[in-house]
């Protein structure tokens, strides 16, 4: 995708625990724009909004926190094990973050018309985001050491582990279509010099 704006538009991408918020920090110091995916959906998901109010009917109050925040813990156990339960809270999600990326984006053009703003975003192949993109980041790690990080950060089993790296595309299949691949395993001086050369080519285009 081409675009007529005047700043550049970049999904960064990934594997389940490849690295990806890594790159995203380090393109962050060198200058870029990053809106994390994530944070916006914690945001959409506050008490009382109305995502918060289609989660909690469709998925029940053990869902919920005592103090009305969502179990994301209880919610991830129970959508990962079923296809149907996620898509339907991607229903939920997507909208709504999508329009909040929208409105950030928006804003950092007013700011500097000539930004790098990059869309830090897990699902952004699986939800048809890369339509929206200039150009598209993907970071790559293996498969042991994708169930090692999440074993260790999440606290998951390895088969548990393992249902949640296959409930997204494989990674060869985000690495074919992607215009830049990182390897998220790569030792972090090195990976930083990368990734400042990756962005100062992003500034070029912007």
């Amino acid at each position: 995708m081409v675009s007529s704006r005047p700043m550049i538009f970049v999904g960064l991408t990934g594997g389940v625990a490849t690295g990806k918020s890594t790159v995203a920090r380090m393109l962050e110091r060198c200058g870029a724009l990053v809106i994390d995916a994530d944070a916006l959906a914690h945001q959409v998901m506050e008490p009382g909004k109305p995502a918060w109010h289609a989660i909690v009917k469709t998925f029940g109050k053990a869902v919920v926190h005592p103090d009305r925040t969502i179990n994301r813990p209880a919610l991830g156990a129970m959508v990962f094990r079923n296809r149907a339960r996620l898509r339907r809270l991607e229903e939920i999600i997507h909208p709504r973050v999508a329009r909040e990326q929208a409105r950030l984006t928006r804003l950092a053009v007013r700011k500097d018309p000539n930004a790098v703003v990059i869309y830090d975003v897990p699902l952004l192949y699986e939800a048809g985001i890369d339509t929206r993109v200039d150009k598209v980041i993907v970071v790559t790690a293996d498969r042991e050491t994708q169930i090692s990080r999440l074993k260790k950060r999440n606290g998951l089993t390895r088969t548990e582990a393992i249902r949640r790296i296959r409930n997204q595309w494989p990674l060869r299949k985000k690495v074919a279509a992607a215009d830049y691949v990182l390897d998220g395993t790569t030792a972090r001086p090195r990976l930083f010099t990368l990734v400042k050369s990756l962005y100062r080519e992003l500034a070029r285009l912007a």
